[in-house]
Parts: C-alpha cells; structure tokens; sequence
C-alpha cells in the first residue's frame, strides 16, 4: 500500500473518529445542564470517561490497521487509573499528543489540557471540552494588572474554582513545559542550555499546581525519541515513522511546591525556577543516553 494511500484510509478514520466524540457527548450534554451536581458526578462524569477512554482506543485501532510503527515502550505498572497526575513530556510534533494517548490510555485518568478561557468559544469543540471538564484558565497579561490591580489573583482563583470537581473526581493534566515545538532554529535561538530541549516555561505548571493544591499524586515526565526523525502528523498518518520510543520516570512534587504564590513571591519563583532546570538537566541527561543507546543498537543491527 503506497504511502499516499495509508494516509488517506488514516486521515479518514481519524476525522470520523473525531466527529464521534463530540456528536456523542453533545447529545449528553442537556443531561448534564439539568441533573443536580451530585448526580453528574455520580452518573454522567463516569459516561464521559468511558466515552474519552473508547475515543482514545478508536485511535489506536486505527492506527494498529494503518501503521506497522514500532513501539517501544517503558512505563510503569503501577499507575493507577484513580489516581492524579500532572504529565509533561518533551514536545516535537503534533504526534507526540497521539503517541502519550495511545500509552496511556486506560493506565491513568483521561489526559485533560488547561485551556484558555477565550477556547470555550470554539464550535462544538469548546461545548464538548466543558462537558469533559477540562479547566479553563482566564489569565491577565502584567500590563493589565498594572492598570487594574484589584484583579491580582483572580485568574488563579478561577482556574482553581474551575478545578473544584478534581478533588472528587481523578484527573491527569498535560502540559508541554516547554511552550512549543522543539526545532533546531527555536533551539539556537532561544540558546538554550540543553542538548535535545527548550528551556521550560515553568509558570504554567506553577500554575496548575497553585490551583490544584496537593491532590497531584506525581509527576510523570515522558521522553519521547523518533529514531527515524521528526516525524510530521502527516508523515505518521502516511505509515512513515517505523519506530517510537518511548520512557517515563514519576517524579514526586514536593509539597512545598503547591503552596507558593509564583507571580507575586520572587522568592518562592527562584525556588521553583530552580527545581524546574535541575528535573530538566536530568531530563537532558536520560535522554542523551537514551539517544546514544539508540545509536548504538542500530549501529550492531547495521554490523549485524
């Protein structure tokens, strides 16, 4: 089957499959708007997972039937899918995204990104994201608190109000520290200190744990390597990436961690700058190696 051909039969089961999840949950969603809140949590919440979890594996059958990607893969066996998680990785391509559900699925809780508060205005996908609880966060530049400064705070305190439910209910939210896609280019230009990363951006997790207070179990930092390049989203849905790998290390977050207020306390945010670049030193460090016993595997198959 030539190239062009898989990404067609690909690129048409991945479009059905996401017209599946909103139509569905859409249906749900008057339910949802008239049922008391204990009864949400009781009945729909437990729907909406099951709907997420059967979304994730329609994606990874599909992918089974179109690709012969190799997979390999180092995760715990302990993750506990009641459990809550805050998950980072580092970012190259869109399929990364696929490549973390497709590991993860039915290990933790479904993966839920914080958004910003303007993406709820998103056809149909902002009406489905609200009903699968995913938080949105309403944040203010520094210059608009500079002119109104009686709204310092207010943008954590909607984003932990938004996450109120996740004490209730086990959660793993994602987030990409590094902001963006790795490139050579953004890699030169921002000189950045490590060998296969961006500098992370860690007022985004801050964040998140500012809101979410201590109920994140760990952290769990995945290092994802595409031995036959970047791929693409195109490339992977023609069948072109012939390997992944991926590994995952859980980190503890200390509590103190969760307490700090990171925009206003420049103490507390050198402490947790701190903590962030000695885990991404190490992140570096695990995969250089990971990337040299990569080279030297393929080095003795090519001997061989």
């Amino acid at each position: 089957m030539s190239h062009k051909i898989t990404g067609l039969i690909a690129g048409t089961l991945l479009i059905l499959n996401v017209l599946f999840l909103p139509l569905v949950v859409l249906s749900l969603t008057p339910l949802k708007l008239l049922l008391p809140e204990t009864l949400v949590r009781k009945y729909m919440d437990p729907l909406y997972s099951a709907l997420a979890y059967c979304w994730i594996a329609l994606n990874s059958g599909w992918m089974k039937l179109t690709q012969n990607t190799e997979w390999d893969v180092e995760i715990s066996n302990k993750l506990n899918k009641k459990g809550w998680y805050f998950v980072t990785s580092n970012h190259q391509s869109w399929v990364d995204i696929l490549v973390l559900q497709h590991c993860l699925n039915g290990k933790i809780p479904f993966l839920k990104f914080f958004l910003k508060q303007e993406l709820i205005k998103v056809p149909i996908m902002g009406w489905t994201w609200w009903a699968l609880d995913f938080p949105f966060m309403k944040r203010f530049s520094r210059s608009y608190l500079e002119k109104h400064p009686e709204m310092k705070g207010k943008d954590v305190e909607t984003t932990r109000i938004a996450c109120e439910k996740f004490k209730h209910m086990p959660t793993s939210v994602m987030n990409f520290m590094e902001g963006t896609r790795f490139t050579p280019e953004k890699h030169a230009k921002q000189e950045s200190p490590y060998e296969y990363l961006l500098k992370p951006k860690s007022g985004g997790f801050a964040f998140a744990l500012n809101a979410m207070g201590d109920k994140f179990d760990s952290l769990l930092d995945f290092h994802i390597v595409y031995p036959g390049g970047i791929p693409s989203f195109t490339d992977f849905l023609q069948g072109k990436v012939e390997k992944v790998v991926v590994r995952m290390r859980e980190i503890p977050i200390p509590a103190e961690m969760t307490q700090g207020d990171y925009e206003n306390d420049e103490e507390f945010r050198k402490k947790f700058q701190h903590w962030i670049s000695e885990m991404w030193s190490q992140k570096d460090e695990e995969m250089k190696a990971l990337h040299n016993e990569l080279r030297l595997s393929s080095g003795q198959l090519a001997e061989a």
